[in-house]
């Protein structure tokens, strides 16, 4: 429903022709958007502008560091530092295009990390497997509770496919698995994270228009891919990711414990989004 503002004049009020012309102006100007930030524990970020407005019609979730914190796990096998690894994740999405990019910097370990190709996805799949990796706190509760209410579910992974399986049937369950109205995976577009493919191919496979889908991400690469695709994004911020700049984003959470469907309803609601 069209957001509308009228303005009211009082029938004594004759605008002179410098009013009109100070009014039409103002109409011609933007729509601007005010951010308030308060802190990093949980931050929501109020947008005022004259819009469309949005009806959360479809939940879309990353994967790693948001259903998971495995980022870390991911790391320590190779010989990346994990301070070198948190600053990569802010720059590529996805596994193994990370590893591609160390080597064009540290050519000498080429030969060492083609090596590690295959093997990291293996051992990515027996940590998994271990049981030492839990959900985080509130997303299996969202994602019931988002079902429940009629809306679509999806998830959105730049990690290899046989991973991203391997981990929704092992921390989602099954049955939610496959319940899920989308899933893509790296494997299924040309370009990883911060590119907005995955989103925008995702937008059309639930059959939801961009400004009614909301993202849940852990990453400013997954932020950037959300709201370059045309959607607005919450952040539930990692261990590894909590001092990225995620002021794009229309609110960040420390986890997802205390937050319901209605709250992020409400959320996409009163945010403007101009066109």
């Amino acid at each position: 429903m069209a957001s509308i503002t009228t303005m009211l004049l009082r029938p004594t009020f004759k605008p002179s022709s410098s009013d009109m012309v100070s009014l039409t102006l103002r109409r011609s100007l933007p729509p601007t958007a005010i951010h308030f930030r308060t802190s990093r524990k949980s931050t929501t970020h109020k947008l005022f502008s004259l819009s469309v407005s949005a009806s959360l019609q479809a939940l879309i979730f990353d994967c790693d560091g948001v259903i998971l914190e495995s980022e870390h796990c991911t790391a320590k096998p190779i010989t990346m530092s994990i301070e070198f690894y948190d600053e990569l994740q802010n720059r590529i999405g996805g596994g193994k295009p990370k590893m591609r990019w160390d080597m064009t910097i540290y050519f000498v370990l080429i030969r060492k990390f083609v090596m590690h190709f295959d093997w990291k996805t293996d051992r990515y799949k027996e940590i998994i497997k271990s049981g030492t990796v839990k959900p985080r706190p509130g997303v299996l509760r969202l994602m019931d509770e988002a079902k429940s209410a009629g809306r679509k579910l999806a998830v959105c992974s730049a990690a290899t496919k046989s991973s991203v399986v391997l981990c929704l049937e092992s921390f989602i369950g099954i049955d939610r698995f496959q319940n899920l109205d989308c899933f893509l995976a790296g494997d299924d577009v040309k370009e990883k994270k911060p590119d907005p493919s995955i989103y925008i191919t995702a937008s059309k496979k639930l059959g939801v228009v961009e400004r009614d889908c909301l993202v849940v991400e852990d990453s400013v690469i997954g932020l950037q891919a959300a709201t370059k695709a045309g959607m607005q994004c919450v952040v539930t911020y990692t261990t590894s990711t909590a001092n990225q700049d995620f002021k794009e984003a229309i609110a960040t959470y420390p986890d997802l414990s205390d937050i319901r469907l209605t709250d992020l309803n409400s959320l996409l609601q009163n945010v403007a989004t101009t066109r």
